[in-house]
C-alpha cells in the first residue's frame, strides 16, 4: 500500500499495481481476492483498492473491507497466468515480476522489467 486516502464518499488504497498488471477487473469485473499478508488490529473499512494510473478504470478491487494501513503489503488472489498474458507497457510501466508459490516455498518465476527494457525493441531512424 503506497497511500491512503479518502474523500466524502469512499476509501482508497493506493497500491503499486494497477490496470496495466491485472487487467481483469477493470476489462469484466473480475473479482479477486485481497489478503493482508501481516494483518494488524486497524479498524476494517470499506476501501476501493486502486493503482497509481490516471484512469478511472485502473481499479484492482472495489468496496472491500479490509484492515490496512500505509506500507502493508498486500496479496491479491487468483491472479494465476492470466495476469501476464493480459498485461502491457500502458503508462510506460514495466510488467511486474512473477512469482510462484509452492506451500512455504516461493519462487520468482519472472523479473520485473525496467524502463530499459521497454525500449529495447525500438530502432532509431535516421533524420
Amino acid at each position: 500500500v503506497e497511500y491512503l486516502k479518502q474523500n466524502d464518499v469512499k476509501h482508497f488504497a493506493i497500491i503499486d499495481a494497477a490496470m496495466n498488471d491485472l487487467m481483469r477487473p477493470t476489462l469484466y469485473d473480475a473479482y479477486h481476492e485481497i489478503k493482508v499478508v501481516r494483518e494488524h488490529d486497524t479498524k476494517s473499512q470499506p476501501f476501493d483498492v486502486v493503482g497509481p494510473v490516471c484512469e478511472s478504470g485502473d481499479f484492482i478491487a472495489k468496496n472491500r473491507s479490509l484492515k490496512l494501513k500505509e506500507n502493508d503489503l498486500v496479496c491479491i488472489m487468483s491472479a494465476g497466468a492470466y495476469g501476464m498474458s493480459m498485461s502491457s507497457n500502458y503508462n510506460s510501466r514495466g510488467r511486474a515480476a512473477e512469482v510462484m508459490v509452492d506451500r512455504d516455498k516461493v519462487f520468482e518465476v519472472r523479473t520485473r522489467e525496467k524502463t530499459s527494457d521497454l525500449f529495447k525493441l525500438e530502432k532509431k531512424i535516421p533524420l
